[in-house]
This record gives structure tokens, sequence and C-alpha cells, in this order.
């Protein structure tokens, strides 16, 4: 029998007024993977932090078997900014036996793309401080996976990892014996990995066995039973009315409920778009171009001569988009996908003035390009969400004899009536993210191009964003790491390999994964002979060592060093406490803190030259 390593019991957690959690019981077992999901701000990132004993629960307990090996995985990281991803991931250990272990091995290959991290400048010895969030993220579970544990307790694992790596990852965790907790918005990773789900609704916690399909067939039946129930209790309160002005009640048949099996609950539902239909319509709305690319190259970096030339992402691509179509656009990460979009953007909104760095693109005269960029735009914070969608339009033409006011359509993006009024500076990032949608989607547009559109969105924002599309006529362009939203809402997939190509999958994304194993496993072949050469010049080389007379020059600089560094140590405490003296000085302060920023710069320099001449001491 498996043994619980986690309990929770009777556990409340209040913020302000609102009860994120009230009485929750639940209990996690050896081998258990379970998935939380649930909307933002009902409490699932607040559950797996007491779960972990992060954050302390109101009422209630939370208790952990003895000598439980717990892996957490937050939101924020607590990676040391001066050390390098080698000491952060890896630790103490030497190249060999690092080499030698075939689950670190697997790990910096599934996270990283290879064991000497290709896309960081210095490899492992890469300092972790300027790295983006995305990247810190990922050396974050890379320390977290390659250790032995009992539980692993994951918050948004997915995020900013491609197609690739949250295939490798899903892969991963289900060949794992540790027991986990995952809270994401990706369906498909929970399809893949999740045998539980636990569903987080205003302040109750309701446990479903399977994966997230289990999950939505026994929803559905949950739902539908309490409809059922609410109904019967209308029905009664009825019969109730009626026996009270008529006097006796006349013998009635008790009714009877039938408990559906889940395939029940879709048989008769049509497929999500009526592709026939749309193609019709977005014709008449669009003509016969939308976007065509007749030998086109997409570069990206410094045009001008003086500076390093451009890199070339895309090469003599030929691609057409046309009416109603709906593609999804996936490819490792830098391979292009987005500049492709920005450089059909800039086509659409320039007339065709402005044009590729070769090639040419051809737009409709017709075509009304929305385009939602991985970047929020910013509105005025005191702008109220209702007002942001009515300074775009009051009401919106949704094809086939469906309008939508602006309120209506804010409710199905998640805006209830009180949030409507709400100022947009208080919204999360997730409701920017929404409201962002909406103003696009209310300029009537002919054609969408969705740069990851699913960022910050939760699960059910995001069915309410596919059941609107479903229904949208026109051409879609979709780019996105979440499987489950590019099969879900477009019809063709394309790739971008890495190798300026653009090829169509006639399988979609498996078969894109198929292709890029391929490549790896070929590029692998090609490099180990000139792998095994170089190690074996390092190896001559670290053999003989440098000179006596390098190792005292060395060893003098590295305390020459030693003393810089502890000056500008000195100058910057110095600076922090004048910063706090003159507070209110806000021109003094932004001089002082140009000082600070100036030695920060200046010490994290001499801390790389002191790693450099460490590591050959």
């Amino acid at each position: 029998m498996a043994v619980n390593l986690v309990n929770v019991e009777n556990v409340s957690k209040v913020y302000g007024t609102r009860a994120l959690l009230d009485g929750v019981s639940l209990g996690v077992s050896e081998g258990d993977r379970i998935g939380v999901v649930g909307r933002n701000g009902d409490g699932k990132t607040t559950l797996i932090r007491m779960l972990a004993k992060l954050e302390e629960a109101d009422t209630g307990r939370v208790t952990h078997s003895g000598g439980l090996r717990l892996g957490v995985l937050t939101q924020h990281d607590s990676l040391d900014p001066a050390a390098t991803i080698r000491h952060e991931v890896i630790g103490d250990l030497a190249d060999h036996e690092w080499a030698g272990s075939a689950k670190i091995r697997d790990v910096l290959t599934g996270l990283f793309g290879g064991l000497d991290l290709p896309g960081f400048p210095q490899g492992l010895d890469t300092v972790i401080g300027p790295l983006s969030g995305g990247e810190r993220r990922r050396i974050a579970l890379a320390k977290l996976l390659i250790v032995e544990q009992d539980l692993i307790v994951l918050d948004e694992p997915t995020n900013h990892l491609d197609v690739e790596g949250i295939s490798w990852l899903a892969g991963h965790l289900r060949a794992r014996r540790s027991a986990l907790v995952c809270v994401t918005h990706d369906r498909w990773f929970l399809d893949q990995v999740c045998t539980r789900m636990w569903d987080v609704q205003r302040g109750t916690v309701y446990e479903y066995e399977g994966g997230y399909s289990d999950y939505v067939f026994a929803r559905a039946e949950r739902e539908r039973i309490a409809a059922t129930e609410e109904a019967k209790r209308k029905n009664l309160v009825r019969k109730e009315l009626a026996w009270l002005r008529r006097g006796a009640p006349a013998r009635t048949s008790k009714p009877r409920f039938r408990i559906e099996a889940a395939n029940a609950l879709i048989e008769d539902v049509p497929p999500p778009r009526d592709k026939s239909e749309l193609m019709k319509f977005a014709n008449a709305r669009l003509g016969k171009t939308v976007f065509d690319l007749e030998d086109v190259t997409v570069t990206v970096g410094p045009q001008r001569a003086a500076q390093a030339p451009p890199r070339v992402l895309l090469q003599h691509v030929t691609w057409q988009l046309g009416p109603g179509d709906r593609v999804g656009l996936v490819g490792v990460n830098g391979a292009g996908k987005t500049s492709l979009l920005r450089a059909l953007a800039d086509a659409a909104t320039s007339d065709g003035d402005v044009q590729p760095a070769a090639g040419r693109v051809v737009v409709g005269k017709t075509v009304r390009l929305a385009y939602l960029s991985q970047d929020v735009a910013e509105l005025p914070p005191a702008l109220r969400v209702l007002e942001a969608v009515q300074q775009v339009r009051d009401r919106v033409d949704l094809g086939k004899g469906r309008e939508m006011t602006a309120g209506q359509l804010c409710e199905q993006f998640g805006f209830g009536k009180e949030k409507q009024w709400t100022p947009v500076g208080d919204l999360s990032g997730g409701e920017r993210r929404r409201l962002q949608m909406l103003r696009l989607l209310m300029d009537e547009p002919n054609v969408l191009f969705l740069d990851e559109p699913t960022n910050d969105l939760d699960i059910e924002t995001l069915t309410q964003l596919e059941d609107l599309l479903d229904g949208w006529p026109g051409s879609l362009v979709v780019i996105s790491h979440d499987r489950f939203f590019v099969e879900r809402t477009t019809d063709v997939t394309y790739a971008l390999m890495g190798d300026g190509t653009l090829r169509m999958l006639p399988r979609g994304i498996d078969e894109y994964l198929e292709r890029r194993q391929r490549m790896i496993d070929a590029a692998a072949a090609t490099q180990a002979p000139a792998a095994a050469a170089t190690a074996s010049a390092q190896a001559a080389e670290a053999k003989s060592g440098p000179s006596a007379a390098e190792a005292r020059a060395a060893k003098k600089e590295l305390q020459k060093l030693e003393r810089q560094m502890d000056r500008i140590s000195d100058k910057e405490a110095t600076l922090h406490k004048q910063i706090a003296e003159n507070a209110t000085d806000f021109t003094k302060v932004a001089d002082l803190d140009a000082q600070l920023r100036a030695l920060v710069t200046e010490r994290e320099e001499l801390e790389m030259r002191w790693l450099e001449l460490a590591d050959d001491a």
C-alpha cells in the first residue's frame, strides 16, 4: 500500500476578505503525479506553497513524512547571480564525474540542447546575473532535476520551454520514481504526465482520477449532475407553489435521471468549426489574396557595413497564406518565427513599402491585420477595463449574424460585471494579456497573428478563447509552445527547422519532433570525431600545465584583483548609505545610483577575470 508523503488536513487560507482555501484536506502518496488547475487567483500557487511548507496555513495543518526529500520549483528562483551555471547546477563535481552520469547528461541535453549549453556565451561557465528570466528558470529546473527526490513540486515548469523542451520534460517526469505535484496551464503536458487532477475552485479543491482529458469528462459530468439537481430543486419549488394555489396536488410520476457515460456527453456535439462555412465567409471578407511570399529572405541584426553582417533566419521562402487559412507555426527558439510575423506585419502596415531583406511580400488590399505580440501593450492605469474595450468599439460583428457588445465580450473573457470597472493598473499580467486580446478582436480584423497568446492565461480562459476563435472567420497564424492550443485552433502546421527553411508538416507537431530528433542525431554523429580530437588536445594541454613563472604571475594578479574588489565593496557600501540619507532628493539619488551602477559593472568585470584566473591556477 502506498504511503502518504504529505497530508493536508482541514487547511484554510484567507487573504484580505477572500478565502482562497476553505477547509481543504488532501494527500500525496508515493508514485502520485498530480496536476493542479483552476482560474488565475483561485489559490493554485498558494496551495502548493503550503504543501511544500513555504507558506503557513491560517488553520489546519500540513505534515510531511519523516526524511522526505522535497524539491520545489517556484515562480521566482533563488539562484546566486554571481555564480556560474556550473556552480549552481553541477556543484563541486569534477567534469569526469558529472559527464559520466546518464541523468545529468540527459537533463543538460533536454533543457539546454547539449552538454556544452550552446545557447549560453560561456557554456557552463556563464555567470547567471545577466541572464534572462527564461534562462534562469531553465537553470533552476535543471538544478532540481539532477537530484533524486521523493516529491517534486513544480509551479509552471513549462514556461519558457519550447515544444521540444516540453516534450523532453514530460518524458523525463514520467520516467522518474518521484511523486509529482505540478501547477501548469499546458493541457498537453497534463495529459502526458499526470494520473490525478486537483481542480481549485472558490476555496474548494475537487479531486479527479486520470489526466486532463479524463478530468474534462469527469468535471462535465459533475456539473451536469449539479445542474440537474438545481433544476430539480427549482421544479419542486414551482410545484409547491402550484399546490398552495390549487389545493390538493395531482398525482405525478417521479422524474428519472440517467447518469451518462463520458462519451455520451459529446456524442451529439458537432465539430468545433464549420470549415466550409468559415472559408466561404473569409473569402467574402478577404478576397483571393492575403499574404504571398515570393523568394523571401528574413534577417535579424545590424544592416550597416561597419558592423557584423546580419544573421539569416529564413532564406528563399515562397509561401502563401490564403483566406480562411488557420496555421500553427512551430520551431526552435531563435529560428525566426516572430521575425517572420514581423516582416509580414511591416509589409501590411506600410502598404507594401517595407519589404524583407530579399524577395517580396504581397499583401491583399482588404487585409485588416491584428497582431498580438509577446509584449503587453501599456494602457493608462486609471482606465477601467470596459472603458479600455469601448475605446476601440462598442459592438463587434463575429460573423454569421452574431454580434456582441463590449460588455458581453468582456464577460466571455473572464471580466465579470464587477471586474469590468477595475482600473487597468490593478490587473494581473494574465488579465492584461486577456484585455490586450480583447481589444484586438473588438477592432474586427480579418487576419490575426498571435505570438504566444497563451502566456499567463489559465485553462478556463484558454478554452473561452478557443471557443471564440472557433467561429472567427478570417486567416489565423499562431505561434505557441502550447501544443493543445495549436492543435485545437489551427488546421495545418508549418515549422521553421532552424536551417533557413519553412516546411509544412502533414502530421503536425509529432512530425516536427521526429524531424528535429533526426537533425540532432545527425549533428551529434558528425561532431563526435571532432569532439574526441578536441578532448585529447585539452587533456594534453592540462597535463603539461602552466609554467612556474605563469603560476606566479597569475597568483599576483589574483591578489591584486581581490584588493580592487574589496575597495569597490567599500565604495558600494558608502553609496548605499548616501542614497538612504538623501532619499528625498531625487536628483542626488539618481546621480548616486548612476555611480553605483558603474561600480557594479566594474566589480562584475573583475569577478569574471578572477574566475578565469582561479580556474587556471
